[in-house]
């Protein structure tokens, strides 16, 4: 069976004001019911034992005297009896038989000197009467006792009235703990419905809906916990469009670039076959399709390299490389294609210098940010800088060319992310995979790697190494 929120709170609000009520008052009238109790029987043998000290003052009682304390005692609404040993009564200021059964366990007590105290229910008497039985003994001997009696009419009342006001209670406790409680069940459901508002709208796509929070109790932090979740999956739901339409771009990029070579590559065969490239011509077709086949093989290998890295199947073969010899190496391949647009390289490292790292995947790193550098450079300089510091061996290419913009900056890291000016034509990071690759390849090697460009200020590539001693050789395997 559904219960709504509301009428739980309603229904536990209530039950514990109710049972709280009445258990306080069962305790409380039981208290007060015995302290009555307790206080009539007190007084009624302080009342005995002064009656059998006036008795024992003299051989036998005087009426007189038994009459002046009969009526002091009446004045207070109490009667008392004088019995003998066989229970029988010998004087009484008020009736004249044995007003009460005392069992065997009873009148043992009474008879070894103790005081029996009964409280008599109204089902036996006109009224609830309270009984207090003391001993008289002349010498050793049990001879009799006193009996002592009064109602507690009085004290009953009281504690009726007094039940009264707790039901009276009871009930106005009830009404505000009804009042209370549906204002807070109220108050709770709205903040509960708001939530569950907000995550079907979630569930169906609104990642910009937000519950307001204070922070005052659960509800709030689950208020807070909600609105964190919803940011984070709106940033992933965002980060995943973003890939999607660089995936698209990606398939674009691919189709084009895969269908320029390739027909190329097919026109130079199909010419070749059909005798319609001359004998002078020959040479440079076959060259053309040598060159469209090494950058097929480069959109392929890109490719591959990113998987594997991506995946954690490359291994690192490190050893120790001198800086300067390793820059010269990237100057003499990237030279022909820096000239082509009037750009020069630089370098400029210790002659000593040795950086601890894969020779192959170093080559790569360098090559691809050179590259990138070279794309964007005109008539420009390119700077590939190396010095250390007490930790790292740092690698700086700095480039003259057209820079980027902070938002630039944050993209060039993303996977398939092509800068606009790069679409058009870009013979050698083709796919936009060339700097994701670099960054992993860096984090492999344990190392940093950081840019700072401004537009049209060109930009600064930052590596760093961490640097180990000569002779330590390792093989990392990832």
């Amino acid at each position: 069976m559904k219960v709504n929120y509301f009428t739980q709170q309603l229904v536990s609000h209530v039950s514990v004001i109710v049972a709280a009520v009445l258990l306080v008052g069962l305790l409380f009238s039981h208290f007060f019911e015995q302290y009555v109790y307790d206080t009539k029987t007190d007084e009624l043998a302080q009342y005995g034992h002064a009656l059998l000290t006036d008795i024992d003052r003299g051989p036998k009682p005087s009426q007189q005297t038994l009459q002046s304390f009969g009526q002091v005692l009446n004045s207070r609404d109490i009667q008392y009896s004088l019995f003998d040993e066989n229970s029988k009564i010998i004087y009484s200021t008020g009736l004249k038989t044995p007003l009460i059964e005392l069992n065997e366990s009873e009148w043992t007590q009474l008879q070894s000197g103790k005081t029996v105290s009964v409280r008599q229910e109204q089902s036996r008497f006109d009224q609830s009467v309270t009984f207090v039985l003391l001993p008289y003994f002349q010498g050793p001997q049990f001879v009799g006792g006193v009996l002592l009696t009064s109602p507690i009419e009085g004290p009953r009342e009281i504690i009726s009235q007094m039940n009264r006001y707790l039901i009276y209670a009871a009930l106005t406790a009830l009404a505000v703990a009804v009042i209370l409680s549906g204002l807070l069940s109220i108050y709770h459901g709205r903040r509960i419905k708001r939530l569950r508002l907000a995550t079907a709208a979630v569930s169906e796509g609104d990642y910009s809906v937000r519950i307001p929070e204070s922070g005052r109790d659960e509800i709030d932090a689950l208020a807070s916990d909600f609105n964190t979740m919803v940011h984070d999956l709106d940033s992933s739901h965002e980060e995943i469009e973003n890939l999607e339409n660089r995936r698209r771009q990606f398939m674009a990029d691919v189709s084009h670039e895969l269908r320029t070579p390739l027909t190329t590559i097919r026109g130079t065969i199909e010419g070749l076959r059909s005798d319609l490239i001359s004998e002078n011509e020959k040479g440079k077709a076959l060259q053309l399709a040598s060159g469209e086949t090494k950058r097929l093989l480069r959109l392929v290998n890109e490719n591959l390299d990113y998987e594997k890295i991506r995946s954690n199947q490359i291994t690192l073969i490190k050893q120790p490389i001198r800086v300067l010899e390793l820059f010269e190496v990237i100057r003499e391949q990237l030279e022909p294609a820096a000239e082509a647009r009037g750009t020069t390289i630089r370098i400029q490292a210790p002659d000593t210098l040795t950086v601890h790292a894969d020779y192959d995947r170093l080559t790569q790193i360098l090559l691809n940010i050179t590259k990138n550098s070279i794309q964007f450079t005109e008539r420009g300089e390119i700077s590939l800088l190396a010095k250390t510091d007490n930790q790292h061996v740092i690698l700086e290419i700095q480039d003259s060319g057209i820079g980027m913009d902070a938002e630039e900056v944050e993209k060039i890291w993303s996977r398939f992310y092509k800068a606009i000016d790069s679409r058009t034509s870009n013979p050698y990071g083709e796919f936009g995979l060339g700097l994701s690759i670099v960054r992993q390849l860096v984090a492999m090697h344990g190392g940093t790697i950081e840019v700072a460009s401004e537009k049209g200020h060109g930009a600064l590539f930052t590596i760093r190494l961490p640097i180990v001693p000569l002779g330590f050789c390792d093989v990392i395997f990832n």
